[in-house]
């Protein structure tokens, strides 16, 4: 069992940038694959990036590439979120979430931990 908990949400404007946190209590830390998913209205929650145990691997949906970057600090049980040039559409709920399944076998459906979301709201 882990529980986690994100923080830096906030409203920016667009070409703005913000740092998402998440914190994880319980279990080792560095033994879950970590992700970042973001739902808005309407649509289903999607994977945005992900990150492995030792942090050496990494993927991105396309419409993040070269604009967000994941990373983790195992001593301080977190996981990163830098989102730079942040536009309109990536407006949405952010949540973190934890995996036992390692990263190359890991898919959206696999996350079992869910942190309880914050808000990013980027303005035009």
């Amino acid at each position: 069992q882990v529980q986690l908990v994100e923080s830096g949400g906030g409203l920016v404007q667009a070409g703005g940038s913000l740092r998402l946190s998440c914190a994880a209590s319980g279990r080792t830390f560095s033994s879950y694959t970590m992700g970042w998913f973001r739902r808005t209205p309407g649509k289903e929650r999607m994977l945005v990036a992900a990150i492995s145990r030792s942090g050496g691997s990494t993927y991105y949906t396309d419409s993040v590439k070269g604009r967000f970057t994941i990373s983790r600090d195992n001593t301080k049980n977190t996981v990163y979120l830098q989102m730079n040039s942040l536009k309109p559409e990536d407006t949405a709920v952010y949540y973190c979430a934890a995996s036992s399944v390692l990263f190359g076998q890991v898919t959206k459906g696999n996350f079992d931990w869910w942190g309880q979301g914050t808000q990013v709201t980027v303005s035009s």
